[in-house]
């Protein structure tokens, strides 16, 4: 049965992003197609489009068009509410969201936004749209400059009022609650909302209600004269810079705005020394005004200083730019990925989200998604929270993982590098590391003796000298795998700036492999439309033996159901069956059997071809008595060449999210990245490094 759910608010400027966003990314990880639909928008300017529209489009990577994402906009709808011809709008509006709903198993549809002059028909017409389209409906109030009573009674009339013209309003979202009146608020809501609809509170969230720089830019038409690559830092004040400089330096405070005329060169100067000093906070930019550039060599001093803020030139006056701030309103917008991440964060923490699935699912699947893959991966990290050390701190892509990961409560982080090179680091990429991250330097480190003492007994068999081990202990792969030997981190993911082999020798070295485990092997999670496989070895062995081979699918599978697949072996090669000999199939026939051998409860099949180990209908020509042909789950592959060229085709040909990869066969979780992984790689990766310490993989 296809069904939808409508989202709308009860006043203007709710949040009620936040609850689209988090609505919208739990769907994704419970069933396969989900749709998105607005029956009205706003007027928009030419060539602009609807910014709810476009941040659900980008940010979920929807495959929809933006114009069928929408129904009319608000002009249209006065044209048809002028011409009496009410009826015929809203058979429109329905005839657009079945289109829709054809297409998907659950379409998020957003109401009006409360932004225009005629409000009271925007909420007329929400009633009417949610109404006709038969759909559960959620309203999102604002408890913002409210006293808390206000608040309470204006969700209790918006219900009733939705209620009387038999609208099924299923939950009311209470968003920017004060952090101290979250249980009076739920307390009060309980007692006047009428009994069975659920009631989630959300906390005001500093974060989400301050601009950016981008949106200062925007709103003020204004030109970057530096710091392009920063405009994502936030505003969480602003005040002009007008006074003498020993003055105003007083008045500087967290990511402050500072506006100042352009030819104010001490205040401009002054600020950015103040930047860069311990002793003072960091500002997010400076907005110069007049229409004056600061001259040639201050710019040209500016530029040469370590770090820098965004600097935005106006033609405005400074009293004029200051007022036109004042009105400049934060959004969830296409491009803020932190901001957009963190309403889903902030969602997922205070709303009992699998209340919400029971209450609105209406069916369920056995579909698989990469939303769906995704959620279940880091759910379950989250369930068990570990400690991961990422040995490559100063790289910006770690530090973009590293600060979403903490921010999200998936994992704790320790960094290893230099503090200032680290602090430098995110402060050039325009980010603001989490105070609960932990930063260590080997070499200024309290463990470090300890640690080379500790690598020299181990290695000594080796005849290693006390001089190489304090030298290796300094390279941060050996101190990051030595803080997972001694148990200070449950895992290290490592190799976004430095080889494979670096990364693994030392794990091989002293964490070594578990009992009766030969082969450190590889799997990825390969994340197509509607399921999920896995393929290994696609990064470590070149040329695995039948002994290795066996050991790799029998790794794999337990792999596969760690993670919640059930593991149906196909061990490839290019003939099934009995049908092929030569070397390389008789290699993964005996692999086969030894696999069989080692785990007769596992199912397993081999030698068999890619097609008849994934298409049904191939799988029962070629091999009809199989229980893994045609469904198999786990792919292993009998070469490296092979595996890495097959997975990269799939990615590529089909759009499949590749997770991994993930080494097996340790004692302690050790991942490898590759070093052009994206932030989102090193994201999964230690995702997947943290469910292997909680599964003892």
């Amino acid at each position: 049965m296809k069904t939808g759910i409508y989202i709308t608010n009860t006043e203007g400027r709710t949040g009620r992003s936040l609850v689209a966003l988090g609505i919208f990314k739990l769907m994704l990880t419970k069933v396969s197609r989900v749709g998105y639909f607005r029956p009205i928008i706003k007027d928009q300017k030419l060539g602009k489009r609807d910014n709810h529209i476009e941040t659900m489009l980008s940010h979920f990577n929807l495959d929809m068009d933006y114009k069928d994402t929408y129904g009319f906009t608000m002009s249209q709808v006065v044209k048809y509410l002028n011409r009496g011809q009410e009826a015929r709008l809203i058979e429109k509006i329905i005839e657009r969201y079945k289109a829709i709903e054809e297409r998907y198993d659950v379409v998020l549809v957003e109401g009006t936004d409360f932004a225009n002059k005629g409000v009271a028909i925007e909420f007329d017409l929400d009633i009417e749209i949610a109404k006709n389209l038969s759909l559960p409906t959620i309203l999102v109030s604002s408890a913002q400059n409210k006293e808390l009573k206000d608040a309470v009674s204006n969700v209790d009339l918006a219900v009733k009022t939705w209620a009387g013209e038999d609208v099924n309003v299923l939950s009311v979202f209470m968003n920017r609650v004060p952090e101290g009146e979250l249980e009076e608020m739920q307390k009060e809501l309980n007692a006047v909302v009428v009994e069975g609809t659920d009631i989630e509170v959300i906390p005001e969230i500093k974060e989400l209600g301050s601009p950016t720089v981008q949106e200062i830019l925007d709103g003020l038409d204004g030109r970057v004269l530096l710091g392009e690559n920063l405009l994502s830092k936030q505003v969480d004040d602003y005040g002009v810079g007008a006074m003498q400089l020993r003055n105003f330096l007083e008045r500087i405070t967290e990511n402050k705005l500072i506006i100042t005329p352009g030819d104010r060169s001490d205040i401009i100067l002054g600020t950015l020394q103040a930047n860069v000093s311990t002793n003072y906070p960091s500002i997010a930019g400076i907005v110069v005004t007049g229409g004056m550039e600061p001259e040639g060599p201050v710019l040209e001093l500016i530029k040469g200083l370590p770090s820098i803020v965004p600097i935005i030139l106006v033609e405005d006056a400074t009293f004029d730019t200051a007022q036109k701030i004042t009105k400049i309103k934060p959004k969830i917008r296409p491009g803020l990925t932190r901001k957009i991440e963190l309403s889903i964060a902030t969602f997922e923490k205070y709303v009992n989200t699998e209340f919400l699935i029971d209450k609105y699912r209406s069916y369920s699947t056995d579909v698989v998604t990469p939303h769906m893959f995704q959620y279940s991966l880091v759910s379950k990290a989250k369930s068990n929270k570990k400690h991961i050390v990422l040995p490559e701190g100063t790289d910006p892509r770690i530090l973009m993982a590293a600060t979403n990961l903490v921010e999200q409560n998936v994992v704790e982080i320790t960094l290893l590098g230099s503090r200032e090179e680290i602090e430098t680091q995110a402060t050039k990429i325009g980010i603001s590391l989490p105070g609960n991250i932990k930063i260590i330097n080997p070499a200024e480190s309290e463990y470090y003796e300890d640690f080379w003492r500790t690598y020299h007994e181990l290695r000594k068999h080796k005849n290693i000298p006390e001089e190489m081990a304090k030298e290796a202990l300094l390279d941060v792969s050996y101190f990051g795998t030595m803080m997972v030997y001694k148990g200070m981190a449950d895992g290290m993911v490592s190799g976004a700036a430095h080889t494979t082999a670096h990364t693994i020798i030392p794990a091989l070295q002293f964490i070594k492999t578990k009992p009766g485990v030969k082969t450190v092997s590889s799997v990825f999670f390969m994340c197509l439309d509607d399921h999920v496989s896995v393929m290994g070895d696609c990064a470590v062995n070149v040329s695995p033996n039948a002994d290795q081979l066996a050991e790799i699918a029998i790794s794999s599978a337990d792999s596969a159901k760690a993670f919640g697949i059930d593991p149906k072996v196909a061990l490839l090669s290019y003939s099934s069956g009995t049908s092929g000999t030569g070397a390389e199939v008789d290699k993964v026939r005996e692999a086969t059997d030894k696999a069989i051998e080692m785990r007769p409860d596992l199912k397993i099949e081999g030698p068999i071809q890619y097609d008849a180990a994934v298409d049904p209908s191939v799988g029962k020509s070629k091999m009809p008595n199989s229980e893994v042909a045609g469904q198999a789950s786990v792919l292993v592959f009998p070469d490296l060449n092979t595996g890495n060229n097959t997975y990269k085709a799939v990615q590529r040909e089909t759009g499949a999210l590749a997770v991994g990869p993930m080494l097996q066969g340790l004692n302690k979780p050790v991942n490898d990245l590759s070093r052009g992984c994206t932030t989102e790689d090193i994201f999964n990766t230690v995702v997947l490094t943290a469910i292997q310490a909680q599964e003892g993989l």
